[in-house]
Protein backbone atom coordinates (compact mmCIF):
# COMPACT_ATOMS: atom_id res chain seq x y z
CA UNK A 1 0.00 0.00 0.00
CA UNK A 2 2.39 2.00 0.85
CA UNK A 3 4.55 1.20 -2.15
CA UNK A 4 1.77 2.47 -4.28
CA UNK A 5 1.00 5.70 -2.72
CA UNK A 6 4.59 6.10 -3.40
CA UNK A 7 4.52 5.85 -6.76
CA UNK A 8 1.72 7.90 -6.95
CA UNK A 9 3.14 10.61 -5.26
CA UNK A 10 6.43 10.13 -7.49
CA UNK A 11 3.92 10.43 -10.62
CA UNK A 12 2.19 13.94 -9.27
CA UNK A 13 5.66 15.28 -8.79
CA UNK A 14 6.72 14.20 -12.53
CA UNK A 15 3.15 15.85 -13.92
CA UNK A 16 3.48 18.79 -11.68
CA UNK A 17 7.39 19.64 -12.56
CA UNK A 18 6.32 19.63 -16.14
CA UNK A 19 3.59 21.75 -15.73
CA UNK A 20 5.36 24.27 -13.80
CA UNK A 21 8.36 24.60 -16.41
CA UNK A 22 5.24 25.22 -19.23
CA UNK A 23 3.88 27.70 -16.53
CA UNK A 24 7.80 29.14 -16.35
CA UNK A 25 8.27 29.31 -20.10
CA UNK A 26 4.62 31.12 -20.53
CA UNK A 27 5.81 33.86 -17.98
CA UNK A 28 9.18 34.17 -19.52
CA UNK A 29 7.79 34.66 -23.11
CA UNK A 30 5.63 37.45 -21.62
CA UNK A 31 8.19 39.31 -19.69
CA UNK A 32 10.81 38.75 -22.99
CA UNK A 33 7.73 40.31 -25.41
CA UNK A 34 7.28 43.47 -23.35
CA UNK A 35 11.05 43.98 -23.39
CA UNK A 36 11.00 43.32 -26.96
CA UNK A 37 8.41 45.88 -27.14
CA UNK A 38 10.71 48.61 -24.90
CA UNK A 39 13.76 48.22 -26.95
CA UNK A 40 14.61 50.50 -29.27
CA UNK A 41 15.25 54.57 -29.67
CA UNK A 42 12.31 55.60 -28.15
CA UNK A 43 13.20 54.93 -24.97
CA UNK A 44 9.67 53.60 -24.09
CA UNK A 45 9.22 51.75 -20.26
CA UNK A 46 7.56 48.51 -19.79
CA UNK A 47 4.22 50.80 -17.92
CA UNK A 48 4.19 53.21 -21.29
CA UNK A 49 4.10 49.52 -22.75
CA UNK A 50 1.40 48.75 -20.63
CA UNK A 51 -0.46 51.85 -21.03
CA UNK A 52 -0.50 52.05 -24.57
CA UNK A 53 -1.69 48.28 -24.81
CA UNK A 54 -4.66 49.39 -22.61
CA UNK A 55 -5.10 52.10 -24.73
CA UNK A 56 -4.05 54.85 -22.66
CA UNK A 57 -1.03 55.75 -24.22
CA UNK A 58 -0.18 58.68 -26.10
CA UNK A 59 -0.36 59.19 -30.06
CA UNK A 60 3.39 58.72 -30.44
CA UNK A 61 3.50 55.25 -27.99
CA UNK A 62 0.43 54.64 -29.71
CA UNK A 63 2.48 54.97 -33.02
CA UNK A 64 5.93 53.35 -31.93
CA UNK A 65 3.93 50.31 -30.21
CA UNK A 66 1.02 49.09 -32.40
CA UNK A 67 2.36 50.35 -35.68
CA UNK A 68 5.82 49.56 -35.51
CA UNK A 69 6.98 46.92 -32.67
CA UNK A 70 3.72 45.18 -31.66
CA UNK A 71 4.22 43.28 -35.26
CA UNK A 72 6.95 41.97 -34.60
CA UNK A 73 6.85 40.99 -31.37
CA UNK A 74 3.48 38.81 -32.57
CA UNK A 75 4.79 37.57 -35.71
CA UNK A 76 8.38 36.24 -33.45
CA UNK A 77 6.20 34.54 -30.79
CA UNK A 78 3.57 33.08 -33.61
CA UNK A 79 6.58 31.76 -35.95
CA UNK A 80 8.68 30.62 -33.20
CA UNK A 81 5.75 28.63 -31.87
CA UNK A 82 5.27 27.08 -35.23
CA UNK A 83 9.02 26.65 -35.70
CA UNK A 84 9.29 24.74 -32.55
CA UNK A 85 6.78 22.65 -32.76
CA UNK A 86 7.04 20.99 -35.96
CA UNK A 87 10.62 21.07 -35.43
CA UNK A 88 9.62 18.45 -31.88
CA UNK A 89 6.80 16.69 -33.95
CA UNK A 90 9.61 16.22 -36.99
CA UNK A 91 11.62 14.55 -34.60
CA UNK A 92 8.88 12.24 -33.42
CA UNK A 93 7.55 11.36 -36.94
CA UNK A 94 10.94 10.26 -38.49
CA UNK A 95 12.33 9.22 -35.34
CA UNK A 96 15.25 11.52 -35.22
CA UNK A 97 16.65 13.92 -33.09
CA UNK A 98 18.45 15.60 -36.06
CA UNK A 99 15.00 16.14 -38.03
CA UNK A 100 13.65 19.81 -38.36
CA UNK A 101 12.34 22.04 -40.94
CA UNK A 102 16.07 23.12 -42.01
CA UNK A 103 17.64 19.57 -42.08
CA UNK A 104 15.35 18.34 -44.41
CA UNK A 105 15.01 20.40 -46.73
CA UNK A 106 11.78 21.89 -45.98
CA UNK A 107 12.94 25.26 -45.74
CA UNK A 108 15.61 24.88 -48.95
CA UNK A 109 12.99 23.80 -50.59
CA UNK A 110 10.69 26.72 -49.51
CA UNK A 111 13.73 29.02 -50.66
CA UNK A 112 14.19 27.71 -54.00
CA UNK A 113 10.03 28.07 -54.61
CA UNK A 114 9.81 31.95 -53.36
CA UNK A 115 13.26 32.62 -55.39
CA UNK A 116 11.12 31.20 -58.83
CA UNK A 117 8.00 32.95 -58.10
CA UNK A 118 9.82 36.37 -57.59
CA UNK A 119 11.90 36.11 -60.78
CA UNK A 120 10.09 33.36 -63.06
CA UNK A 121 6.61 34.47 -61.64
CA UNK A 122 7.30 38.52 -61.44
CA UNK A 123 6.38 38.69 -56.92
CA UNK A 124 9.34 41.08 -57.04
CA UNK A 125 9.31 44.39 -58.37
CA UNK A 126 10.01 47.97 -58.05
CA UNK A 127 7.74 50.71 -58.86
CA UNK A 128 9.99 53.48 -59.40
CA UNK A 129 13.74 53.98 -58.81
CA UNK A 130 13.79 55.71 -55.53
CA UNK A 131 11.53 53.20 -54.04
CA UNK A 132 12.43 49.44 -52.37
CA UNK A 133 12.27 46.44 -53.81
CA UNK A 134 9.26 44.76 -52.22
CA UNK A 135 7.37 41.13 -52.53
CA UNK A 136 4.46 42.26 -54.00
CA UNK A 137 2.53 38.92 -54.03
CA UNK A 138 3.39 37.40 -50.99
CA UNK A 139 0.49 34.53 -51.18
CA UNK A 140 1.90 33.51 -54.49
CA UNK A 141 5.08 32.90 -52.83
CA UNK A 142 3.70 31.13 -50.22
CA UNK A 143 2.04 28.58 -52.66
CA UNK A 144 5.30 28.27 -54.42
CA UNK A 145 7.17 28.03 -51.01
CA UNK A 146 4.65 25.25 -50.07
CA UNK A 147 4.60 23.10 -53.07
CA UNK A 148 8.44 23.04 -53.01
CA UNK A 149 8.62 21.97 -49.29
CA UNK A 150 6.32 19.76 -50.11
CA UNK A 151 8.57 17.72 -53.11
CA UNK A 152 11.63 17.48 -50.52
CA UNK A 153 9.18 15.95 -47.75
CA UNK A 154 7.65 13.50 -49.88
CA UNK A 155 11.20 12.51 -51.47
CA UNK A 156 12.22 12.48 -48.23
CA UNK A 157 8.97 9.70 -46.71
CA UNK A 158 9.74 7.78 -50.49
CA UNK A 159 12.71 6.95 -48.61
CA UNK A 160 11.41 5.61 -45.80
CA UNK A 161 9.31 3.23 -47.08
CA UNK A 162 12.30 1.20 -47.81
CA UNK A 163 12.83 -1.22 -45.12
CA UNK A 164 17.19 -0.67 -45.02
CA UNK A 165 17.00 3.03 -44.88
CA UNK A 166 17.98 4.04 -41.65
CA UNK A 167 16.63 7.52 -39.81
CA UNK A 168 20.27 8.99 -40.36
CA UNK A 169 19.90 8.09 -44.29
CA UNK A 170 16.75 10.60 -44.35
CA UNK A 171 18.41 13.00 -42.48
CA UNK A 172 21.31 12.68 -45.31
CA UNK A 173 18.83 12.81 -47.86
CA UNK A 174 17.66 15.85 -46.48
CA UNK A 175 21.02 17.45 -46.26
CA UNK A 176 21.19 16.08 -50.38
CA UNK A 177 17.86 17.77 -50.82
CA UNK A 178 18.99 21.64 -49.50
CA UNK A 179 21.82 21.27 -51.55
CA UNK A 180 20.10 20.50 -55.16
CA UNK A 181 17.59 23.38 -54.22
CA UNK A 182 20.62 25.77 -52.68
CA UNK A 183 22.10 25.34 -56.24
CA UNK A 184 18.77 25.94 -57.51
CA UNK A 185 18.13 28.69 -55.89
CA UNK A 186 22.19 30.40 -56.39
CA UNK A 187 21.33 29.55 -60.59
CA UNK A 188 18.07 31.80 -60.51
CA UNK A 189 20.08 34.69 -58.40
CA UNK A 190 22.63 34.17 -61.90
CA UNK A 191 20.09 34.89 -64.22
CA UNK A 192 17.75 37.42 -62.12
CA UNK A 193 18.06 40.69 -63.26
CA UNK A 194 18.61 43.86 -60.28
CA UNK A 195 14.86 43.55 -59.01
CA UNK A 196 14.76 40.18 -58.31
CA UNK A 197 18.25 39.57 -57.18
CA UNK A 198 17.53 42.21 -54.65
CA UNK A 199 14.05 41.01 -53.68
CA UNK A 200 15.35 37.36 -53.35
CA UNK A 201 18.19 38.60 -51.14
CA UNK A 202 15.97 40.45 -48.85
CA UNK A 203 13.73 37.76 -48.58
CA UNK A 204 15.82 35.27 -47.41
CA UNK A 205 17.79 37.85 -44.95
CA UNK A 206 14.75 37.01 -42.29
CA UNK A 207 12.89 39.54 -41.09
CA UNK A 208 10.54 39.85 -38.61
CA UNK A 209 9.05 43.58 -39.24
CA UNK A 210 7.94 42.65 -42.90
CA UNK A 211 4.54 41.20 -42.30
CA UNK A 212 1.28 42.97 -41.94
CA UNK A 213 -1.38 41.82 -39.57
CA UNK A 214 -3.36 40.22 -42.56
CA UNK A 215 -0.49 38.01 -43.11
CA UNK A 216 0.47 37.84 -39.35
CA UNK A 217 -3.42 36.34 -38.81
CA UNK A 218 -2.29 33.87 -41.79
CA UNK A 219 0.31 32.51 -39.84
CA UNK A 220 -1.89 32.57 -36.49
CA UNK A 221 -4.34 30.31 -38.10
CA UNK A 222 -1.80 27.73 -39.87
CA UNK A 223 0.12 27.11 -36.72
CA UNK A 224 -3.00 27.15 -34.54
CA UNK A 225 -4.20 23.85 -36.81
CA UNK A 226 -0.93 22.50 -36.30
CA UNK A 227 -0.43 22.67 -32.95
CA UNK A 228 -3.95 21.19 -31.98
CA UNK A 229 -3.58 19.03 -34.20
CA UNK A 230 -0.23 18.16 -32.78
CA UNK A 231 -1.74 17.78 -30.03
CA UNK A 232 -4.53 15.72 -30.55
CA UNK A 233 -1.85 13.04 -31.41
CA UNK A 234 0.21 13.67 -28.70
CA UNK A 235 -0.50 9.90 -27.14
CA UNK A 236 0.75 8.27 -30.73
CA UNK A 237 3.57 10.30 -30.69
CA UNK A 238 4.44 8.71 -27.38
CA UNK A 239 3.74 5.17 -28.40
CA UNK A 240 5.81 5.92 -31.83
CA UNK A 241 9.10 6.19 -29.45
CA UNK A 242 8.69 2.43 -28.41
CA UNK A 243 8.90 1.58 -32.34
CA UNK A 244 6.75 0.99 -35.19
CA UNK A 245 5.86 -2.02 -34.15
CA UNK A 246 5.10 -1.20 -30.79
CA UNK A 247 3.09 1.41 -31.95
CA UNK A 248 1.35 -0.22 -34.37
CA UNK A 249 0.60 -2.80 -32.36
CA UNK A 250 -1.06 0.14 -30.40
CA UNK A 251 -3.71 0.61 -32.65
CA UNK A 252 -1.66 3.60 -34.04
CA UNK A 253 -1.83 4.28 -37.80
CA UNK A 254 1.71 5.17 -38.26
CA UNK A 255 1.89 5.83 -42.48
CA UNK A 256 -0.80 7.89 -41.89
CA UNK A 257 -0.08 9.34 -39.26
CA UNK A 258 3.75 9.87 -40.72
CA UNK A 259 2.21 11.48 -43.87
CA UNK A 260 -0.29 13.49 -42.62
CA UNK A 261 2.33 15.18 -40.03
CA UNK A 262 5.15 15.58 -42.38
CA UNK A 263 2.74 17.16 -44.44
CA UNK A 264 1.00 19.58 -41.78
CA UNK A 265 4.57 20.63 -40.76
CA UNK A 266 6.03 21.19 -44.37
CA UNK A 267 2.80 23.42 -45.02
CA UNK A 268 3.60 25.64 -41.50
CA UNK A 269 7.31 25.89 -41.70
CA UNK A 270 6.53 26.77 -45.88
CA UNK A 271 3.99 29.94 -44.26
CA UNK A 272 6.38 31.22 -41.69
CA UNK A 273 9.21 30.66 -43.99
CA UNK A 274 7.78 32.42 -47.05
CA UNK A 275 6.49 35.18 -44.65
CA UNK A 276 9.61 35.84 -42.68
CA UNK A 277 12.29 34.49 -44.42
CA UNK A 278 14.71 31.47 -43.54
CA UNK A 279 15.03 31.40 -39.99
CA UNK A 280 17.65 28.71 -38.84
CA UNK A 281 18.20 26.38 -35.44
CA UNK A 282 14.83 27.44 -33.99
CA UNK A 283 12.93 24.56 -35.01
CA UNK A 284 16.10 22.01 -34.47
CA UNK A 285 17.01 23.92 -30.70
CA UNK A 286 14.47 24.32 -29.18
CA UNK A 287 12.96 20.57 -28.80
CA UNK A 288 16.44 19.66 -27.59
CA UNK A 289 16.67 22.05 -24.50
CA UNK A 290 12.92 21.22 -23.50
CA UNK A 291 13.98 17.37 -23.61
CA UNK A 292 16.85 17.76 -21.32
CA UNK A 293 14.59 19.51 -19.38
CA UNK A 294 11.44 17.62 -19.30
CA UNK A 295 12.25 14.68 -20.77
CA UNK A 296 10.32 12.90 -23.81
CA UNK A 297 6.92 12.81 -22.88
CA UNK A 298 5.14 14.43 -25.97
CA UNK A 299 2.23 15.13 -24.02
CA UNK A 300 4.52 18.32 -22.36
CA UNK A 301 7.25 18.49 -25.08
CA UNK A 302 5.22 19.87 -27.64
CA UNK A 303 3.98 22.81 -26.58
CA UNK A 304 7.39 22.94 -24.09
CA UNK A 305 9.21 23.43 -27.60
CA UNK A 306 6.65 25.65 -28.71
CA UNK A 307 7.07 28.07 -25.81
CA UNK A 308 10.84 27.36 -26.36
CA UNK A 309 10.80 28.79 -29.93
CA UNK A 310 8.98 31.71 -29.32
CA UNK A 311 11.36 32.89 -26.46
CA UNK A 312 14.41 32.15 -28.83
CA UNK A 313 13.05 34.19 -31.97
CA UNK A 314 12.06 36.98 -29.51
CA UNK A 315 15.65 37.49 -28.09
CA UNK A 316 17.24 36.74 -31.71
CA UNK A 317 14.79 39.61 -32.95
CA UNK A 318 15.35 41.89 -30.02
CA UNK A 319 19.55 40.96 -30.75
CA UNK A 320 18.97 41.76 -34.48
CA UNK A 321 17.43 45.35 -33.21
CA UNK A 322 19.76 46.27 -30.51
CA UNK A 323 23.28 45.29 -31.85
CA UNK A 324 24.18 48.24 -34.05
CA UNK A 325 20.66 49.65 -33.81
CA UNK A 326 19.27 51.31 -35.72
CA UNK A 327 19.76 49.05 -38.37
CA UNK A 328 18.74 45.98 -37.99
CA UNK A 329 20.24 42.74 -38.52
CA UNK A 330 19.07 39.69 -40.38
CA UNK A 331 17.42 37.50 -37.68
CA UNK A 332 18.39 34.48 -39.53
CA UNK A 333 21.94 35.48 -39.18
CA UNK A 334 21.42 35.65 -35.17
CA UNK A 335 19.36 32.56 -34.87
CA UNK A 336 22.23 30.34 -36.35
CA UNK A 337 25.04 32.48 -34.00
CA UNK A 338 22.98 31.88 -30.96
CA UNK A 339 21.50 28.12 -32.31
CA UNK A 340 24.82 27.00 -33.35
CA UNK A 341 26.85 27.12 -30.07
CA UNK A 342 23.57 26.08 -28.14
CA UNK A 343 23.63 22.84 -30.04
CA UNK A 344 26.70 21.97 -30.14
CA UNK A 345 26.87 22.44 -25.98
CA UNK A 346 23.67 20.34 -25.62
CA UNK A 347 25.26 17.58 -28.25
CA UNK A 348 28.45 17.60 -26.27
CA UNK A 349 26.95 17.32 -22.92
CA UNK A 350 24.54 14.29 -24.45
CA UNK A 351 27.69 12.55 -25.26
CA UNK A 352 29.63 13.13 -22.06
CA UNK A 353 26.79 11.76 -20.14
CA UNK A 354 26.50 8.69 -21.85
Amino acid sequence: MHKLAAKHTSYRDYIQFKILVIILLVILTIVAALIAITAGSAGLTIKEVLYTLAGRGTEMNKTVVLGLRLTRVVTSIIGGIGLGITGCAMQSILRNPLASASTVGVSQGAAFGAAFAIVVLGAGVQYYTNEAVTVTSPYLVSICAFAFSLLSTFVVLGLSKFGDVSPETMILSGVALSALFGGGTTIMQYFADDVSLSAIVFWTFGDMGRTSWKQIIIMAVVVLFASVYFAFNRWNYNALQSGENSAKGLGVNVDSMRLTGMVICSFTAAVIVSFVGIINFVGLVSPHVMRRIIGDDYRFLLPASALMGALMLLFSDTVARMVVAPVVLPIGAITSFLGAPLFLYLLFKGVKNK
